[in-house]
């Protein structure tokens, strides 16, 4: 295997909190237990192949300006040789399990159908052999339905039928690669996949050919003999006005619409959310609640800029949230922690794709050992208890369990006179959860 990374000799390693050096875990040591499972069984962090190996550094406002060692090539294919050898060489060095793609991040398009289909099943094998070498595991696949001018109007929402059996090619192509690299989930991000403006766009017909998109694929990928889970991955806006899968609540009254629950799961972003106008915890806590939480993106966005900005995950408060609801939900069967992240467009070194996974890997660390502690304490989930308590007996649990009408609840409602004022004690829960992150 080619050295694109001569600065890093052997795997990143674990030396602890009080360790200097910048190359090394402080928090993650993969054989650490927490509960009955080691660090690296809870957390299936997942390199993110398009941004992370395929980043350039480009902006709204300017091209790409990173110069990498794998881009140096002949042809399109030697290059995607190239960045898969580079890809696997980082992801070992890193001590990462799970890789993810996008089916145009890892083989380039022919000038047909045929040489493109040719194209990703020679890159495929070669990442078949590549994974029995080194260990490392597809988490998911999934097809870029939105780079393309042809999708300028959308991929399975596109009102020409011919985009849409293009895309229909793809989606196919790609769940065969997820199926033969044994990856356990399948993603749908509806890039394109939503409108502009209403004034030319049938909203109904569009999410009823969304549907059966989604339908055929879980039809074929049963035929394929893939196992793992199907996720969507919820997005309000960009590069559409409005996207049809705008937030967890929304995605997951899609699935039921048309009849997919069974057969889908939700990838949630942390920037995604915040772009919806939500905190990361709340989508998260959106789609564990409807058992329907199956991976996650973890990034951040910049509160100053209205756009995705995918930084890599420092906040220690995310972590810790997305970690409580994972740990409290048993964990992540069919998805892990994908680093849907890049550096910094000023960011130019190899050396830093290093500093900023060990970042994102001793964060998202650090936060499961916080979690853990406050479930073991029962720290928040005791007075959540507390306060609904009321609704397990009594007049509550008669609620509950449709034992009462709304003229006998005004009857109790009259005898009992005002109700008594009780506070939420939120500012005391705050300074909780502060003691277990300050330490």
């Amino acid at each position: 295997m080619a050295k694109y990374f001569p600065e890093i000799r052997g795997k990143i390693k674990y030396e602890g909190a009080d360790s200097k050096n910048p190359l090394a875990f402080k928090y993650y040591n993969p054989r650490k237990k927490v509960g009955r499972k080691t660090m690296e069984q809870h957390l299936k962090f997942a390199v993110a192949y398009w941004h992370t190996f395929k980043g350039t550094g480009a902006d709204p406002f300017g091209g790409g300006v990173y110069d990498r060692p794998w881009d140096h090539a002949s042809s399109p294919m030697e290059q995607a040789e190239n960045t898969l050898d580079a890809a696997f060489e980082f992801i070992s060095k890193m001590g990462i399990k799970y890789y993810c793609f996008h089916d145009r991040d890892i083989a380039p398009e022919g000038a047909t159908i045929k040489e493109t289909n040719k194209n990703l099943k020679k890159i495929i094998n070669k990442a078949e052999k590549l994974q029995k070498e080194t260990g490392v595991k597809l988490l998911w696949g999934t097809a870029n339905l939105f780079s393309h001018p042809r999708y300028t109007n959308g991929a399975a929402t596109n009102p020409d039928p011919r985009v849409f059996a293009q895309a229909a090619s793809q989606v196919k192509r790609a769940i065969d690669a997820t199926v033969q690299l044994g990856g356990t989930g399948y993603v749908f991000w509806g890039g394109r996949e939503g409108y502009v403006s209403l004034i030319n766009t049938n909203m109904k017909q569009e999410l009823d050919q969304l549907a059966q998109m989604l339908h055929m694929a879980v039809d074929y990928a049963k035929r394929a003999g893939f196992k793992g889970k199907f996720f969507i991955e919820p997005k309000p806006k960009e590069p559409s006005t409005h996207q049809y899968d705008v937030d967890a609540g929304t995605v997951l009254g899609f699935l039921t619409k048309y009849d997919l629950l069974d057969d889908f799961a939700l990838n949630i972003e942390a920037n995604h959310a915040t772009l919806a106008g939500h905190s990361f915890q709340h989508d998260l806590q959106v789609a564990s609640d409807a058992g329907m939480l199956g991976s996650l993106d973890i990034n951040r966005g910049d509160p100053t800029l209205g756009w995705d900005t995918d930084q890599f995950p420092t906040d220690i408060y995310d972590a810790v949230w997305a970690m409580y609801i994972i740990q409290q939900q048993g964990g992540l069967k069919y998805g892990g922690l994908n680093f849907d992240a890049k550096v910094r467009r000023s960011s130019f070194d190899t050396v830093d794709l290093f500093h900023s996974h060990i970042g994102g890997m001793d964060t998202f660390a650090k936060g499961l050992l916080i979690a853990d502690k406050m479930i073991k304490d029962k720290a928040l989930s005791q007075p959540m208890a507390e306060r609904y308590a009321g609704f397990k007996r009594g007049m509550g649990k008669k609620i509950m369990k449709n034992e009462l009408t709304l003229t006998q609840l005004e009857k109790m409602a009259i005898e009992q006179g005002e109700p008594p004022m009780l506070s939420g004690r939120q500012e005391e829960l705050e300074n909780i959860l502060n003691s277990y992150i300050f330490g």
